[in-house]
């Protein structure tokens, strides 16, 4: 099983981010935000008294009169509708009103869906959820992460190749070609660049890599690699389980639950430090109360309806937990930061 350590002990150290390793620490009420009342506690499904949400319209539907659920992209739509079509129901059993699915094609569509007001609430990645922050002047609040099964609430970015490419480290791919999986992705793009560049890896086309391009997504990067038109591709992992069965939650789970992939046709040749889990993001403009119920709809899902919870998740842990936006202000700033490295090289 991979060690999962820090973020923030990637090359700069915690102190050089600041709230960096506090933001990847498991014990999230040292990270509150400021807003959060004093002594306030971080709910997990894991409480005993989490319960779920009896069914009923509610008075916040004249406000929330249709609950519209963002999906990131990176997966074939077919699929992602299929796992999320239980989901669907049950949310609209549980409220008695229509639910509807947004699927966008890529991650930026989800963040533009939110700059436009047309969604709730949508599960992103935390690259995305910054980003959305940014983009929506703080419009946006993380309420929920998914929390792993040794209750941890991170997951790793890992760099694969063919397993009979004679690729065995990141040295090797030295004049190689690399596929990013989304320009918004966390573990598909942000961390691996920001990693890399601290290792003294140049991460534009021409550096170190012969060339770097997108994927299009996670699961069409990993299809890219083992079409062979890249060497290697990022892509994003629980960090836990067995290897061999594409660890217990991520992409590359997700795809050999599909049929998609073998993992002995793979090889690990990097991971990055553990990163926080993405959010269940909502928009600030929401009722409180149509938050509470949906915050504690999803806290008592993998109790209650442990198999739409492991179709959602694509792979299962403990539940989820609490968060709150301090935890992810770090990923805000390596943002920022890498927009300004897009600005000095234009």
């Amino acid at each position: 099983m991979i060690n999962r350590r820090y973020l923030g002990t990637l090359a700069l150290g915690a102190s050089a981010v600041p709230g960096l390793a506090a933001a990847q620490r498991a014990a999230a009420p040292a990270t509150m935000a400021p807003e959060a009342a004093a002594g306030a506690r971080m709910r997990r499904t894991l409480d005993a008294d989490v319960t779920f949400p009896e069914a009923g319209r509610r008075p916040w539907a004249a406000q929330v009169p249709q609950i519209r659920i963002g999906l990131l992209g990176g997966e074939n739509e077919a699929d992602r509708m299929g796992r999320f079509g239980a989901y669907q129901n049950l949310l609209q059993e549980t409220f008695q009103l229509p639910v509807r699915l947004f699927a966008a094609s890529d991650y930026a569509g989800v963040l533009q869906a939110f700059s436009a007001g047309q969604i709730e609430f949508a599960a992103m990645g935390p690259s995305v959820y910054a980003g959305t922050w940014i983009d929506t002047n703080g419009g946006v609040e993380p309420v929920l992460v998914a929390e792993e099964r040794d209750g941890s609430i991170s997951y790793i970015a890992v760099m694969v190749t063919r397993a009979d490419s004679g690729i065995t480290n990141i040295e090797q791919m030295r004049g190689r070609s690399l596929a990013w999986s989304d320009a918004n992705s966390t573990s598909g793009y942000l961390v691996p660049r920001f990693a890399l560049r601290r290792q003294g890896i140049g991460v534009e086309s021409g550096q170190y890599f012969s060339r770097t391009g997108f994927g299009g997504g996670h699961e069409q990067a990993v299809v890219a690699v083992l079409q062979r038109q890249f060497d290697a591709s990022v892509t994003w992992a629980s960090g836990q389980g067995d290897v061999n069965e594409g660890f217990s939650r991520g992409n590359l789970r997700a795809m050999v639950d599909k049929g998609m992939l073998n993992m002995r046709d793979l090889r690990i040749i990097w991971q990055s430090e553990p990163i926080i889990n993405g959010p269940i993001t909502m928009r600030t403009s929401l009722p409180r109360a149509f938050r509470d119920d949906i915050v504690n709809f999803h806290l008592a899902l993998p109790k209650t309806h442990p198999t739409i919870y492991q179709q959602i998740e694509r792979g299962g842990g403990t539940g989820y937990r609490e968060v709150t936006h301090a935890q992810f202000q770090f990923l805000v700033d390596m943002r920022r930061e890498e927009a300004a490295e897009r600005r000095r090289r234009s």
